[in-house]
This record gives C-alpha cells, sequence and structure tokens, in this order.
C-alpha cells in the first residue's frame, strides 16, 4: 500500500470559479481547491498581464489573489466553502 488516501472522505463544497462550478472538499483552501480541479492560473499580472498563481502557498505574497464574493482575498489562506463565487484577480491595494 502506498499510504496514499485514494478516497477522500471530507464533504463536497461546491463554488464558481471564472463562471465554472467545482467542487472542492472542506477544508482545503481556495488556492489547493482550484489546483485539484486543474486551475493554476489565478490572476494577470497588472503590470505586463503574465499569469500569476499560487507562489509562496502561506499568505506573504500577493500572487494567488482572487476576488472571492467581491473581496480580494489570497486563496492560499481562505478555505473553500459552498456557495462561494471566486474571479480571477483581485486589487493588491485592497490588502493594505
Amino acid at each position: 500500500m502506498s499510504g496514499r488516501v485514494s478516497d477522500d472522505a471530507r464533504a463536497a463544497v461546491r463554488f464558481t470559479f471564472a463562471g465554472q462550478e467545482i467542487t472542492g472538499r472542506a477544508g482545503d483552501t481556495v488556492a489547493m481547491a482550484l489546483w485539484a480541479a486543474g486551475e493554476q492560473v489565478l490572476r494577470q499580472s497588472s503590470r505586463n498581464g503574465a499569469p500569476r498563481a499560487v507562489l509562496c502557498n502561506m499568505g506573504i505574497c500577493y500572487e494567488c489573489l482572487v476576488s472571492v464574493d467581491g473581496e480580494s482575498l489570497r486563496a492560499c489562506t481562505t478555505p473553500v466553502r459552498d456557495g462561494m463565487v471566486i474571479e480571477r484577480g483581485g486589487r493588491p491595494e485592497a490588502q493594505a
């Protein structure tokens, strides 16, 4: 046995990202739920439009900013919950 859990017993959490319905798992952050769903680009650079994704995964940088129900939040520190509406990007100045 590999030690890997093949069936995740955690509750399913449904949310939308960029207009697409996604199912994650209770206890995951937005970043990890999106990563598991194959979504890695979370925003575009405001400077040159380059794709941005999770970088530090511990809330220090702003690379994973997304808009959650209209509020700019770091995807790596925000727990996913049922009914969230998440859009790409966020406003870094909203975190100051």
